[in-house]
């Protein structure tokens, strides 16, 4: 199969629909049906079956498809180690992002990157960390930043750290919890985020709030707290500072040390001799260490 039919069967297959295969590939309907027709004959059997939902594989164009899904994600990982050759960054640069980072840091990151590299294509996804771990361990991502305790045996480094605050319109010290009828608003998140804020919680309180507000969201979360709803738990790199809340660090009553999260880059040590990768990694670097010097002002 050339390279534009295995294009054709990704597409096909991806839009379910002729009609936005098409619009999709800048083909007519007809031409599109036509190469079809082609490819099945090729292959000897139905690649794909119409129906309400729309266009379904058959058993044998499940195997077609796995097998030009591999062979254009072959030719781009290629295409990616020939340009590593040369002094020019281009390629696409596939990044696996911890929501809350790609929500408040990442963007100015990629945006120094492209201006820097506008040759480059960027493919990013965001998710929990946990996430994109089982991203990169997939090959679906050259790089990840993540978010706590990572296990991660290959190229790992620590980015920055930011502070927990109890963020509320009127609570203004954590004793105040003892009391407060005000509900806990939460965001859905990692399971190690989750229970680093249990472990805080339990060492502090013998019981855990009445009234609770879960939202899948942080940026939700964190509405819902500057309008007065309840009191919501936010790392710092959510909020600006001038917010009209009241921030409260979290620290261990113990030891009376703060409650942090940290965030880092990771990847495969091999996967870092990509220069798309190599450019990426050294804004990450930089920024970070900016970030860094900002934070500790």
């Amino acid at each position: 199969m050339t390279t534009t039919e295995l294009e054709i069967i990704k597409a096909l297959y991806e839009e379910g629909n002729m009609r936005k295969a098409a619009e999709r590939l800048f083909l007519s309907q007809p031409a599109l049906s036509q190469r079809l027709q082609t490819i099945e004959k090729e292959w000897g059997t139905l690649l794909f079956v119409r129906s309400q939902k729309g266009l379904e594989p058959t058993p044998a164009g499940e195997l077609v498809i796995a097998y030009a899904n591999e062979t254009i994600a072959k030719k781009e990982e290629t295409a990616e180690m020939i340009a590593s050759l040369g002094n020019k960054v281009y390629g696409t640069l596939k990044i696996a992002c911890a929501s809350i980072v790609g929500q408040t840091w990442l963007p100015q990151v990629l945006k120094e990157y492209v201006n820097l590299y506008p040759d480059a294509k960027i493919s990013l996804m965001t998710g929990w960390s946990s996430e994109i771990v089982k991203a990169l361990y997939e090959g679906e991502a050259h790089v990840g930043i993540v978010r706590g305790q990572v296990d991660w045996k290959s190229r790992k480094t620590y980015l920055f750290r930011d502070q927990l605050y109890l963020v509320d319109k009127e609570i203004k010290s954590i004793d105040e919890l003892k009391t407060s009828e005000r509900p806990f608003i939460q965001f859905k998140s990692d399971s190690n985020y989750y229970m680093e804020i249990q472990r805080w919680w339990q060492r502090h309180f013998s019981k855990y709030p009445k009234r609770q507000i879960t939202v899948d969201q942080i940026e939700t979360c964190k509405q819902l707290a500057l309008n007065g709803i309840g009191y919501a738990i936010l790392p710092s790199i959510t909020l600006h500072g001038d917010e009209d809340v009241n921030m409260i660090p979290l620290l261990n009553s113990e030891e009376e040390f703060e409650l942090t999260r940290d965030t880092w880059l990771i990847g495969y040590d091999s996967t870092f001799s990509l220069k798309q990768v190599a450019a990426f990694a050294q804004i990450v670097e930089q920024r970070a260490d900016k970030f860094r010097k900002e934070t500790e002002l």
